[in-house]
């Protein structure tokens, strides 16, 4: 709360204290959160020691999450990080925002092209199905954006193997309390570090670790089909999401939407689920 006072000199004195208030404030926040994010690194390092592994690597889509963990393991390893860009049936725009996170932090990458071998299997399971009457039109478009989402998997799995590497998820905490991803697919992973950080606090995060401007601001998509959005697709936002991981009052339509979402993907967040033992 800044402090006011009267006449002209007053008023002054009231702007410049409630400018220094603020700033400090903002000073502040900017110092815990490269705390954390010191923090994030050495967490890294740990993992990758205690695997008795040499690095990490990342699927880059050109979304703010998988900046923030490209910029991430850049630091944890500066010679041992990888960047994997996939584009599979993909959006052009996509290709380009994600060169521009490789730029921005000068991570090692490569372009591996999903988009033949995706036709090849999808296309297959499609023929199938339809050759015994059983294809769903329906349900095509979820299954053709979660297949993408696990030959991803596979391929940063692969290319982990080759290098001796972890392979690093991008999912932040509202992402694994919905369950807004693909399991077995951008859930498939080893490490995940930003599963405790919200969208608002992954895109300060990108601005302290100095992910474009562009990028941070850019309308969050898993890029399943075109047009497609997150909030869209989840029927709420990520300020609601946040808020309500945060504790705050939040309209009760939104609240509903999350903890639906929530009690709907338990499956999600855990391994294969196994009966008790008789």
């Amino acid at each position: 709360m800044c402090l006011t006072a009267s006449g002209e000199n007053g008023l002054s004195a009231a702007f410049m204290l409630c400018y220094n208030e603020e700033w400090n404030l903002w000073k502040r926040s900017r110092g815990r959160m490269q705390e954390k994010i010191d923090k994030l690194v050495q967490w890294l390092r740990d993992q990758v020691s205690s695997a008795g592994l040499n690095g990490a690597v990342v699927g880059i889509s050109g979304g703010i999450d998988s900046a923030v963990v490209a910029h991430l393991i850049k630091r944890a390893f500066p010679d041992d990080s990888l960047g994997l860009i996939m584009p599979c049936k993909s959006n052009p725009k996509d290709m380009e925002d994600a060169l521009k996170v490789v730029k921005s932090c000068g991570i090692r990458h490569l372009v591996i092209d999903l988009t033949e071998a995706h036709r090849t299997l999808f296309g297959a399971v499609e023929a199938e199905l339809k050759a015994i009457g059983e294809w769903s039109e329906e349900r095509a478009r979820l299954g053709d954006a979660n297949t993408r989402a696990r030959l991803r998997m596979t391929t940063l799995y692969a290319v982990a193997n080759n290098y001796g590497y972890l392979v690093v998820g991008t999912d932040n905490a509202a992402e694994w309390h919905t369950g807004y991803f693909t399991k077995y697919g951008d859930g498939g992973v080893d490490l995940v570090p930003l599963i405790h950080f919200t969208k608002g606090e992954v895109r300060e995060m990108g601005r302290l670790l100095g992910v474009p401007e562009e990028i941070i601001k850019k309308a969050p998509s898993a890029g399943l089909w075109e047009g497609q959005t997150d909030e869209s697709e989840m029927g709420t936002t990520y300020e609601m999401i946040d808020k309500y991981l945060k504790g705050e009052d939040i309209p009760e339509r939104d609240r509903n939407i999350i903890e639906r979402l929530h009690e709907r993907s338990h499956h999600k967040r855990q391994l294969a689920i196994a009966p008790p033992k008789f």
